[in-house]
């Protein structure tokens, strides 16, 4: 398993698949995910030979930095919904 790990494509059909699965089921889940096996494909290529523990530790790290990013891009980005606070029947 160690040696399928270590294959940049492998890394690349995973950010493809989580990718295709954060649009289907949005939510900004998946993406970082994504995002984190995208980054995969840099490290294996730098580092080839590194043990299936350690590929998955990088990935986890990765995919957690990438999650903390999109939260604070995202952050500031209104859903454009009112809030009232005052009703309509209020006298």
């Amino acid at each position: 398993m160690t040696e399928l790990l270590n294959l940049w494509w492998v890394w690349t059909a995973a950010a493809l698949a989580l990718a295709v699965i954060e649009v289907l089921i949005p939510g900004f889940i998946f993406l970082g995910f994504a995002l984190g096996a995208l980054a995969m494909v840099a490290v294996v290529l730098a580092a080839p030979g590194l043990s299936a523990p350690a590929l998955f530790a990088i990935f986890a790290g990765l995919s957690l930095i990438a999650w903390i990013g999109l939260r604070i891009a995202f952050r500031k980005q209104s859903s454009g919904a009112r809030t009232f606070h005052r009703d309509v029947n209020d006298n």
